[in-house]
């Protein structure tokens, strides 16, 4: 079921962004064990930091958190909100897209 609201999520992202992300791979964890109340994750390489020497690196992730998603929300309606949040908040890392902007935009 979750899995699927992430999938949703992955849709709603317009196809010419699709088509630009490279070698990333979108995982759904119950929770971050370092920081449990966080909803998402992005390790890797953004695309503004990869240089030559990116060449035969392991897939960037991006970690969507579900029970962290879960616990923050009070109906599905919400649950469904706030994975489309947290995945496009993610994707925007792997374009290289820092905190402090996204919150400026109103994706924090």
């Amino acid at each position: 079921m979750f899995e699927a609201l992430v999938a949703d999520a992955l849709d709603e992202v317009p196809p010419e962004l699709m088509k630009l992300m490279d070698n990333v791979v979108v995982l759904v964890e119950d929770r971050n064990a370092e920081e449990p109340d966080l909803l998402g994750l992005y390790e890797g390489y953004a695309l503004t930091e990869r240089g030559w020497e990116y060449g035969g690196a392991l897939p960037d992730r991006i970690m969507i958190y579900r029970e962290a998603i879960c616990d923050i929300c009070e109906t599905a309606e919400e649950i469904v909100d706030e994975v489309t949040i947290t995945v496009v908040h993610e994707i925007a890392h792997h374009f290289g897209i820092e905190e402090e902007r996204l919150h400026e935009l109103g994706w924090g």
